[in-house]
């Protein structure tokens, strides 16, 4: 992948052009960046998978400012993983942005097909179909659960897994059924052994998460806001403690759980 010599004074700073540009520069042998020529794909996939928090992050914020700086963030892993692929000839960005753009043609017929496939619309479940077609082109048919990243986020794979086996009729009637299933599973980690307390906790995790998934909450959110919650009460108990001179360290869980009580309230009165 490249390119004409770089000049900071004269790029266009609005093409993605230039972002392919600097890249190249950053990984160019000799003159380039000592750390950036130092990483490989499977050192720069953690902070891939960090700059998608952060775009999800300023989502949840509405921060729109902070939404452009972090998508810019992402889109640089997408040119710093076509880069290394270059350099080692196995594809180049232009790859990969014809791969997407047939990608989303070919699985929206009923945008950009012929006037029967636009008139037919998109059918509920479309687009997973399309997929599950797609992979199972060239191969004989697998499991269900094919295609399931297993280095996704633990709480993302489970409610894909679960969403699958529902597909083919492997899930609980109603959520009624899954808090019941929650409870018997509470019951199994509070006998379970000091070694099998890991596996029973898993098993009431994996249930919540089914639980949220019969709901329609996405867990993922679910538990951000919720830890966002808890940050935002944690620090009005600190606030308040230190109007008093006071740590958290230095005082009871007594003064604390008032004070987690008072954020509370105060959260209701707003």
């Amino acid at each position: 992948m490249q390119s004409e010599t770089f000049d900071p004074a004269t790029a266009d700073y609005r093409s993605i052009r230039t972002l392919l540009a600097i890249m190249f520069e950053l990984r160019r042998p000799v003159t380039g960046c000592p750390w950036d020529l130092e990483q490989t794909f499977a050192s720069i996939a953690p902070y891939t998978i960090e700059e998608a928090y952060e775009v999800a992050e300023a989502i949840e914020q509405n921060d729109m400012a902070g939404l452009v700086a972090e998508l810019g963030d992402l889109l640089l892993q997408v040119v710093y993983h076509a880069q290394m692929a270059a350099e080692a000839h196995a594809f180049e960005f232009d790859d990969v942005v014809e791969s997407i753009c047939r990608k989303m043609v070919r699985r929206h017929p009923h945008v950009f097909g012929d006037e029967k496939a636009r008139s037919a619309g998109a059918a509920k479940g479309f687009w997973e179909t399309m997929k599950t077609r797609e992979r199972e082109q060239g191969r004989e048919k697998g499991s269900a659960l094919e295609g399931v990243p297993s280095a996704l986020p633990a709480l993302l794979r489970a409610t894909k897994l679960q969403t699958k086996a529902a597909r083919v009729g492997f899930d609980w009637p109603s959520s009624e059924d899954v808090l019941d299933k929650i409870h018997e599973e509470i019951a199994e980690l509070r006998s379970a052994s000091h070694e099998k307390q890991d596996e029973e906790l898993g098993d009431l995790l994996f249930a919540v998460c089914n639980l949220a998934r019969h709901l329609n909450v996405d867990a993922e959110t679910a538990l951000r806001r919720a830890n966002q919650k808890f940050e935002r009460r944690f620090t009005h108990i600190e606030q308040r403690l230190k109007a008093n001179n006071k740590t958290a360290a230095q005082s009871t869980l007594e003064e604390m759980d008032a004070l987690w009580n008072e954020a509370k309230w105060h959260e209701k009165e707003r």
